[in-house]
């Protein structure tokens, strides 16, 4: 692999910074765990979106740029690298906007991708249940056909910011005779359909991050279905296959923090240097960082070949989420007892700290994911 850009990449990396340097908020946008802080992230991504670089990589006609893969790289640096919002309909732009340009319907392409893309629509997650989480293949929320509708019943648990959000996505149990992954369908719910309750649950940091989602006789129609009937766990593996690849977490994300924790180090090097290790521990999370672009960087080139990632995709969540905890570890420990203080300007440390907290679990333990690996990667036995 050659790392050289094109003249057409460099000014797109050009186009890119230049807008972000005029655009950016004044002031960093509110938290989108609070209802202020998502309405004021829903008005950045109509920002980002009138200027067509809200999905860069989806087609034109469906609200994006029609960029490939490298190019999807570009902007994340650029953006990653300028400071910019978080990015608060990642579920729905990130994880089911890929799905449905995978199985959806042109009909569900036209009717959703935009709106996504605009975030008008905002979308939640619902897959999990109290009695299943990493083992999504025991849920038991059920979806009777009855005519051209579905009739859902049950409960899903940890959405994140279901409670802000328009619409959810989830599997449901439409055969009532099948177990573990047969009969399942992949819907999509408005969250303001009759029947739905949410009840918000508090995160570490006390904002409404997670909600539980309740589903008595909701009615949502058959069109709502991707893919087909009873084979939603297919689709499903495609979702979680973009949720621990590449596009969830790309590796400009965790360059930006890499880069801000050396900075931080710098400017606390005297009682950091009260640990030896802090110093060689903070140039290796630097260079993890970096390997995990490169390695990013050779993925894309893999998939512009045409070729697939699949279960590989589970190291790549491992990488990213032990990353994060690690480089938010360090960051904690560099400012000592100054970082649990709030509302300072190393605040964002703690923050992203208790967020890390949860990287080895959603989107599938960790442990799931080296069972993964062993299995299908490696040839080992079924423990």
């Amino acid at each position: 692999m050659e790392l050289i850009y094109t003249p057409k990449q460099q000014a797109f990396r050009t186009e890119v910074r230049q807008w972000l340097a005029q655009h950016l908020p004044a002031e960093p946008l509110q938290s989108y765990d609070t209802r202020e802080g998502f309405e004021q992230h829903r008005a950045w991504e109509r920002q980002l979106f009138d200027a067509r670089l809200s999905m860069v990589m989806w087609p034109t006609e469906l609200g994006g740029r029609g960029c490939d893969l490298i190019e999807w790289l570009i902007f994340e640096e650029e953006y990653y690298a300028a400071g910019a919002p978080m990015r608060v309909n990642q579920n729905g732009q990130l994880l089911l906007g890929p799905t449905l340009m995978e199985f959806g319907t042109e009909a569900q392409k036209n009717r959703f991708l935009p709106a996504m893309a605009s975030s008008e629509q905002m979308w939640a997650q619902a897959w999990s249940e109290p009695n299943a989480g990493s083992d999504m293949a025991a849920i038991s929320s059920k979806a009777v056909r009855d005519g051209d509708d579905y009739v859902i019943n049950g409960q899903k648990t940890w959405s994140t910011r279901a409670i802000f959000a328009d619409w959810c996505f989830g599997l449901f149990r439409s055969d009532p005779q099948s177990s573990r992954h047969h009969g399942l369908s992949y819907l999509m719910v408005p969250l303001d359909a009759p029947g739905v309750t949410i009840r918000p649950i508090k995160a570490l940091n006390g904002k409404e991050a997670f909600a539980e989602i309740f589903f008595d006789n909701v009615r949502v129609p058959q069109e709502n279905c991707i893919g087909e009937e009873g084979q939603g766990w297919k689709v499903a593996m495609a979702t979680a296959g973009f949720e621990r690849g590449l596009l969830l977490r790309s590796p400009a994300r965790f360059q930006k923090t890499a880069r801000d924790l050396v900075q931080l180090y710098l400017a606390n090097q005297a009682s950091a240097d009260r640990d030896p290790a802090i110093a060689s521990r903070v140039a290796k999370v630097w260079s993890d960082a970096q390997a995990y672009a490169l390695s990013a960087y050779y993925t894309v080139g893999r998939l512009s070949r045409g070729e697939k990632i699949g279960a590989e995709s589970s190291i790549n969540k491992i990488i990213w989420s032990e990353l994060d905890l690690a480089m938010h570890q360090l960051a904690m420990e560099i400012l000592g007892p100054q970082g649990e203080l709030t509302q300072t300007q190393n605040s964002h440390w703690l923050e992203g700290f208790l967020f890390a907290q949860a990287g080895p679990i959603y989107a599938g333990a960790n442990e799931i994911q080296r069972n993964i690996i062993a299995e299908r990667m490696l040839g080992l036995p079924k423990s």
